[in-house]
């Protein structure tokens, strides 16, 4: 127990092997729950135990299958129903967060509907990491804290002590988030540009920069198909890159990833475990966001600044 209401943590099934390392890093038991699973597929889940004037922080990163937004979404409403004092979602990997605005006409905004799911259940505040694009915090009427990967990044790039550092960003989108981590490493920054002709499918690709004889590390939010990444990490590697590494804070690795991460001029992919996967590749390495996620919910729960958890 933290502050003046007694804190407890869960998990809901896709997050377990996060949530049980949030829980070890405060000292503590993660919450008893359990899910009942019906023939055709729906399911329920429940707290086995009392949670009554508790701050209730529950853990689910919301990538798909939907399954796994829609199963938080239950536990925050059991929560409330069984009279919580706070619902807190910690929310590593905020999915559906690449549909933040209407890029064609007639499409849906995924990450909008998602933020008002989560407001209609009951969810008093927001705990997230690296959000495809930052506005997204704006979609939602209760607090969001929303952590960067460069806590955990800008430490591990430091002390590989690379000279001729160079950050990249592997699109424009990316170009704020590649220009803080340069301005911090006090290090030179490239663009990668690419055209795509649908998602996941990219046409064409150059880099805006000079790289000859440098060491790049790529920064990015999220690593999917790995198709951007691996033909920046080319591209580069075909102008003269000394070496290559990549940094994405959620490891989806969707379809060949792993081969293409693999076959690629990358020296290595430093992801989080924000989302669980299977890691078969001797290129990805993996840091545990678990520290600063539980850092950030002992300062939440003592109504304490959070700022001390960013590094720039």
């Amino acid at each position: 127990m933290y502050g003046k209401a007694p804190m407890k943590i869960f998990s809901c099934r896709a997050s377990r092997h996060l949530a049980e390392k949030i829980a070890a890093e405060l000292g503590m038991e993660l919450g008893k729950s359990s899910v009942t699973e019906f023939s055709d597929g729906e399911f329920q889940p429940c707290f086995d135990e009392s949670v009554r004037g508790n701050m209730v922080f529950i853990v689910q990163s919301t990538n798909p299958p939907a399954d796994n937004l829609f199963e938080l979404l239950l536990m925050i409403d059991a929560a409330k129903r069984a009279s919580a004092y706070k619902v807190i979602a910690i929310i590593p990997y905020y999915g559906f967060a690449r549909q933040d605005r209407k890029d064609r006409p007639r499409v849906s905004i995924g990450a909008k509907l998602s933020s008002d799911l989560l407001g209609t259940a009951g969810v008093d505040r927001i705990i997230t990491m690296d959000l495809h694009a930052d506005q997204i915090q704006g979609f939602f009427n209760v607090p969001v804290d929303h952590l960067y990967g460069s806590a955990i990044f800008a430490p591990y790039i430091e002390n590989l002590r690379l000279s001729n550092l160079t950050v990249s960003a592997p699109d424009m989108g990316g170009s704020k988030r590649a220009n803080a981590y340069s301005r911090h490493l006090q290090a030179d920054m490239v663009l990668c540009y690419k055209l795509r002709k649908k998602p996941n499918v990219i046409e064409e690709m150059s880099v805006l920069g000079d790289v000859e004889g440098r060491n790049v590390v790529i920064i990015d939010d999220m690593v999917d198909t790995a198709g951007t990444l691996v033909l920046a990490a080319k591209k580069i590697h075909e102008k003269g890159a000394l070496s290559i590494r990549g940094f994405a804070t959620h490891p989806i690795l969707s379809g060949n990833a792993i081969e293409r991460i693999e076959n690629s001029p990358l020296t290595e992919l430093v992801v989080t475990d924000s989302v669980p996967f299977i890691n078969k590749s001797s290129k990805i390495k993996v840091l545990s966001i678990a520290e600063i996620l539980a850092k950030t919910i002992q300062a939440v729960n003592l109504n304490q600044s959070i700022s001390t958890n960013f590094v720039f």
